[in-house]
């Protein structure tokens, strides 16, 4: 009898013990499942980003100058250094060209010693060789336009349909073009809703004739820049020729040269933003 007694003792305890362990895994999962409900809800601050806003960078497709061997493209750091303040203001950016797909880059812009180029070509370069195609491009993504300069933009810029297009509809809500170099070629024969050109009665600024002759291209480049947007009836200003130097009227920013790109996207980084 004892013995049975005993037995059954041991069958209660070995039990409660066993109910006493259950509901110590339950009280804990429930600890652990309100532990983790309050790290989801509460993301840290670098995973916390805001977006400011979405710019679309235009590059031409153009390789070589007019019917030479000689190789052109875009102006590699007239890419890169608005880049990276456009990143650095956490704006997105999205590159497109004439022709989609890989881009040229001007041999003689490929300077490694620049920080932004030597960076962009390490971790971004595919950003250049598969660029979006311009005719399947939204106007309404995009709160600013941006048009990388480089010689080959003069032949396949200013008629281009898509470019005109989509110049006119970002301005026309509220949007921000800008262009440096020769990137503001693109700007030549866009029109608005109401007829007029885009930069007419506007200060422009652009690549100058006088550094197009110390290049020695001023009978290669099919037409003068500073010359056609005067001729559209747009003021061209400039400063010294090689110094950085940008203009902005009416939500259209331009610079005159590779020294210019950086504060280009500067200030269509303060419109942006302060909008």
């Amino acid at each position: 009898m004892k013995r049975y007694l005993l037995v059954a003792f041991l069958m209660i305890t070995v039990a409660a013990a066993s109910i006493g362990l259950y509901v110590w895994k339950i009280k804990s999962t429930k600890v652990i499942s309100e532990d983790v409900k309050e790290v989801v809800s509460n993301p840290t601050i670098s995973n916390d980003v805001v977006i400011n806003g979405k710019v679309l960078f235009v590059l031409t497709s153009r390789n070589k100058l007019a019917d030479t061997d000689k190789k052109t493209g875009i102006w590699l750091s007239e890419l890169t250094h608005p880049y990276y303040e456009f990143i650095k203001n956490n704006i997105e950016v999205d590159i497109a060209s004439i022709r989609g797909g890989n881009a040229p880059i001007d041999p003689s812009s490929l300077d490694m010693n620049d920080v932004e180029n030597a960076k962009f070509m390490a971790e971004n370069k595919p950003l250049i060789e598969n660029t979006k195609f311009i005719e399947d491009v939204k106007s309404e993504d995009y709160n600013a336009i941006y048009f990388v300069g480089g010689h080959g933009t003069m032949w396949d810029f200013p008629n281009n349909l898509s470019i005109k297009k989509l110049s006119k509809e970002i301005y026309e809500n509220n949007g921000i073009i800008g262009a440096v170099c020769h990137g503001p070629a693109a700007l030549v024969n866009v029109k608005l809703s109401n007829g007029s050109f885009l930069i007419d009665g506007k200060r422009i600024t652009a690549f100058s004739n006088s550094e197009e002759k110390t290049l020695k291209l001023e009978n290669i480049v099919p037409f003068s820049l500073e010359d056609k947007i005067i001729d559209m009836g747009s003021s061209y200003n400039r400063g010294n020729d090689w110094a950085e130097y940008v203009v902005e009227d009416q939500r259209i920013v331009t610079g005159q040269n590779p020294a210019s790109a950086k504060q280009v996207a500067v200030i269509i980084s303060s419109l942006i933003i302060d909008k």
